[in-house]
């Protein structure tokens, strides 16, 4: 089936006019835009100074503590102690001494306009927390970035709509460029959703890490040839409408980019990765028409999240994605791919139900494997198996199961006894983890499949669907009954061990974690 061109993607600010149009008030709209800006804030990372952070001081020493210790410790240190503070409990160490007063201006200070935000009673009447005074914040924003002279190590600004504060925007773009960012966060709120992002972004010359939310991208296409973030290891797009351009405008003008994560994008993604520093790609809950990695010599992780098919922002499992893989000799973590969304296309060869493994339709360099399957649907269950033999040196496998509304269908025994000279399962396979298990008689099957025939298996890991194990009807006979299901399995490998959980989600709730997934010290983020 080829990929098919998926229809313009609704933006939230078009659902929430038609809300309005209907007679809806602001208190009944307010809380949807809440929703909207908590769901980014999950995609965000975490600002590195926290003002809830507990002080304390040790006054045990003789005289009871009265010597001043830390004012005679280097000026090197002590900056290094103000840079970890939020930027006013950074700004108050001025009053400590003659010795701290310059003290704060020269520390690479961590800036969090949410910090400046003294508490949701300052908003105006109506208002939530969320949009308590921009205006005020806004105006805090500016003046400490007058008046430090820099550099600032992060910059956080997600409280102000800068559709609001014209002038203001342009002001912190001249002073971060002038005086050099190296972790930027900016988020607009609260509308509109795709208010432009100024073209000067790109005078951020300094930045390593870059998260941008609710924002239309500049028009690439019209930017100096010497555009270009020379320094960017990390970008992240959270509700941002870009054209198919921009993106390949950023992979080409970030020479050392290493992770880039879309978050929700506003209309549809086609990407070509042609990036020689890539390492990690994550595309969450967006509608993907297209990835194609025609050149990605260093690209290790391609991790793609749908959304459950309980969420509103599930996939149309009418439109088909294309995934294609070209030149990735270092790819070593791939999911979830969805058979019956995701069409894998390797060399130029489409992966069908026949297709027949061979070293054209083969990823070798995989080794962990994420899947997103309704096993009683036929058509994605029989995809199974031929998307396996593209990934022959599997060797930890995640499955996770999602509940179908359509009529049961179970696949014969025979299929399943035809599957098994898949070279993975039998030769390679050391752990499978099986995610939001709930008893049906095909996701049993499954299991029965992997233990007869995975020789090298190690731990079968199952966890349930979260209220299964504990329901008051079944106790813990749900977990039992699997035991003995299995038990009269003849498994390739005796020693294999299982282990039985719960799930600590509700079934169609999230589970990914942005942040684990782009942390190349986490082994497997597929497990959060």
């Amino acid at each position: 089936m080829e990929p098919q061109e998926p229809p313009s993607m609704i933006s939230m600010e078009a659902m929430l006019h038609s809300m309005a149009s209907l007679g809806m008030d602001a208190e009944m709209v307010n809380p949807y835009v809440d929703l909207m800006y908590g769901l980014l804030r999950t995609f965000l990372p975490r600002p590195p100074v926290s003002a809830a952070a507990s002080l304390s001081a040790d006054s045990s020493s003789p005289g009871g503590g009265s010597e001043d210790r830390l004012s005679a410790l280097p000026n090197a240190i002590l900056r290094d102690i103000v840079s970890r503070l939020p930027v006013k409990d950074a700004a108050r160490t001025a009053v400590l001494s003659s010795r701290w007063r310059p003290l704060w201006r020269s520390a690479p200070l961590a800036l969090v306009d949410a910090h400046l935000v003294q508490s949701a009673g300052r908003a105006g009447s109506g208002d939530s927390p969320l949009r308590a005074g921009s205006s005020s914040v806004a105006a805090a924003v500016s003046r400490i970035l007058e008046a430090h002279r820099g550099p600032f190590r992060c910059v956080n600004l997600t409280r102000s709509s800068m559709a609001a504060h014209p002038a203001e925007l342009a002001l912190w773009f001249d002073l971060l460029a002038a005086k050099g960012v190296e972790e930027f966060v900016f988020v607009n709120r609260p509308w509109p959703l795709d208010f432009p992002l100024p073209a000067t972004i790109f005078s951020l010359a300094s930045v390593k890490r870059l998260y941008l939310g609710a924002w239309r991208f500049p028009n690439t296409s019209a930017l100096p040839r010497g555009t270009a973030f020379p320094h960017l290891l990390e970008l992240g797009l959270g509700y941002v409408a870009m054209e198919d351009s921009d993106y390949a405008f950023i992979l080409a003008r970030s020479p050392v980019l290493e992770t880039l994560l879309v978050y929700m994008c506003l209309g549809h993604v086609n990407l070509r990765i042609i990036s020689r520093r890539l390492r990690c790609l994550q595309l969450y809950m967006c509608n993907v028409h297209d990835v194609s990695v025609v050149d990605g010599p260093c690209l290790e992780r391609i991790l793609l999240w749908e959304a459950s098919d309980d969420c509103p922002l599930a996939h149309d499992r009418e439109i088909c994605t294309r995934i294609k893989f070209g030149h990735a000799p270092k790819l070593r973590i791939l999911g979830y791919l969805v058979p019956g969304v995701h069409v894998l296309e390797v060399g130029n060869t489409i992966i069908k139900v026949e297709t027949k493994a061979s070293p054209r339709t083969i990823v070798p360099s995989v080794r962990i494997l994420g899947l997103q399957v309704h096993f009683e649907v036929q058509n994605e269950a029989k995809m199974i198996p031929s998307f396996l033999k593209c990934f022959p040196n599997i060797e930890t496998r995640h499955i996770k199961s999602e509940k179908s509304d359509e009529p049961a269908a179970k696949l014969s025994q025979k299929f399943w006894q035809e599957a098994s000279g898949i070279e993975c399962v039998q030769s390679h396979i050391r752990e499978v983890v099986f995610h939001e298990y709930s008893g049906e008689p095909s996701e049993l099957a499954f299991l029965k499949f992997i233990l007869e025939n995975a020789q090298v298996l190690r731990k079968m890991l199952v966890v349930f669907v979260q209220g299964i194990l504990s329901s008051p009807t079944s106790g813990d006979d749900a977990g039992a009954k699997l035991m003995k299901d299995l038990s009269s399995v003849k498994m390739a490998n005796e020693n294999c061990r299982l282990v039985i959980l719960k799930s600590s989600i509700p079934r169609g709730g999230a589970c990914w974690n942005c942040q684990a997934a782009s942390n190349f010290d986490v082994a497997d983020p597929l497990y959060y």
